[in-house]
């Protein structure tokens, strides 16, 4: 079975490079996991040993502030590229299927309705953040500002 479809009832691939995850991954990623993205802003908890990670604080069932968002993607798009990345937030169902669906859309040109069934697919039960796409068109329009000027609005 290709890596891609594994599952562990917890986690899930997305890609054969992002897989999502809730809280109990992110304290312990499995050996196969060399980077964490951690989303849950109201569960703070000790980088784990042996992987690059990052915390990008969002709220639970919150729009998203779109530069918080970008800086997410951002994260992403270094890392995901350098090995595994597992991205994770309480329950691994809205935060971290929003910020997955969001770089698919902002840097892998994805869709957004491609991204959503994808991570459905994939993620049972995900639920994307309230006003999801609207956040993505203005991580777009940042990323567009900092791309073209240099530097972006914070």
């Amino acid at each position: 079975m290709p890596d891609f479809v594994y599952n562990s009832g917890s986690m899930h691939f997305v890609t054969p490079s992002l897989i999502v995850g809730n809280l109990e991954d992110a304290q312990q990623p499995p050996s196969f996991v060399s980077n964490v993205l951690f989303l849950a802003a109201e569960h703070p908890i000790a980088p784990p040993t042996g992987v690059t990670f990052e915390c990008v604080p969002l709220m639970e069932f919150q729009e998203a502030d779109p530069a918080t968002v970008r800086r997410a993607i951002e994260w992403l798009e270094r890392y995901e590229s350098n090995g595994r990345v597992l991205v994770c937030c309480r329950a691994g169902m809205g935060r971290s299927v929003s910020v997955v669906i969001a770089y698919l859309c902002c840097v892998k040109g994805m869709h957004y309705l491609e991204a959503v069934e994808l991570l459905k697919s994939r993620r049972p039960g995900a639920t994307p953040l309230p006003n999801l796409k609207q956040t993505i068109e203005q991580v777009r329009l940042l990323r567009q500002v900092r791309a073209g000027l240099g530097q972006s609005p914070s």
